[in-house]
């Protein structure tokens, strides 16, 4: 494909109301051969969507994906279960099918993924190669991931995969010699572990004024971002007002993507025996 002008990261929900935790953040690469990257938007997908429930939520994200242009998405939500809680030889499309017989029932589908690690005598929550290799904080169809796993798979990634000009990597490495967008997976407490950042104790579920030790480790985060994010102050100002920290993660989403498109092998990865059915982590 032609270069990549645009980064969007964004840190994704499955919840009811969706909108008011998906955020997206636009950035743009800078400086010696495009090495670091500038924040220039940041805000919550309400601003796109008629409204901030799920239906509308995921429909607004598959269009704005599917109307960019020379764009790369780092979506933090997992685009594949374990091949072990599938039936043998299961391919990364038949997945989809898995999750069309259980209708709205995310938490059933998580449930029946229990049950089959249980089944083979091994532990209940099974990992895939990249959630070991990456140290997730979840395997994919753990109660507190499932419904970003399973919305995210089926209503974000379901109506991609038939966009000849969208790749969604690394499951149709093909696409890219014609794709005018590409689609990863992030994981921005990977990728913070990567840099060697604070990956805890940033989020504010609670909501309200944060508190010292949440503002200090967004500070200690910002500050290990330098050379790879260009951040404006009225960004800053954004983040720290951001309680619960989905503005940052969507940041750190896009950068851990950005620098993974660039060393990574994406051919290779794509014919990876485990890759290729279970997805790879762009962080």
């Amino acid at each position: 494909m032609g270069a990549i002008d645009t980064i969007f990261g964004v840190d994704f929900s499955g919840a009811k109301l969706a909108g008011h935790t998906t955020w997206v953040a636009k950035l743009v690469p800078i400086g010696v051969e495009w090495h670091a990257l500038r924040l220039v938007e940041l805000y919550p997908i309400t601003r796109a969507s008629p409204s901030p429930g799920r239906c509308d939520v995921m429909r607004t994200l598959v269009r704005m994906i599917a109307a960019s242009d020379g764009a790369l998405w780092a979506l933090n939500f997992p685009f594949g279960l374990p091949i072990e809680v599938m039936a043998a030889g299961c391919h990364w499309a038949e997945q989809f099918d898995f999750l069309a017989e259980w209708g709205e029932d995310a938490y059933g589908a998580g449930l029946e993924c229990v049950r089959r690690a249980l089944a083979l005598g091994g532990p209940m929550h099974i990992r895939r190669l990249t959630d070991a290799l990456d140290r997730t904080p979840f395997d994919t169809y753990h109660y507190r991931i499932m419904y970003q796993t399973f919305y995210g798979m089926r209503d974000v990634l379901g109506p991609l995969r038939s966009h000849p000009r969208t790749a969604i990597l690394p499951f149709q490495p093909r696409r890219l010699s014609r794709a005018s967008r590409v689609v990863v997976e992030a994981c921005p407490a990977s990728t913070l572990k990567r840099l060697g950042l604070p990956h805890q104790n940033f989020k504010q579920t609670t909501g309200g004024r944060l508190t010292l030790r949440r503002r200090r480790t967004r500070r200690a985060i910002l500050a290990g971002l330098e050379g790879l994010v260009d951040v404006s102050p009225s960004h800053r100002r954004s983040i720290m007002r951001d309680a619960g920290g989905d503005g940052l993660d969507a940041i750190v989403a896009g950068a851990g993507a950005w620098r993974c498109w660039r060393e990574y092998d994406h051919n290779a990865i794509g014919r990876h025996s485990r890759f290729s059915r279970e997805g790879r982590h762009y962080a």
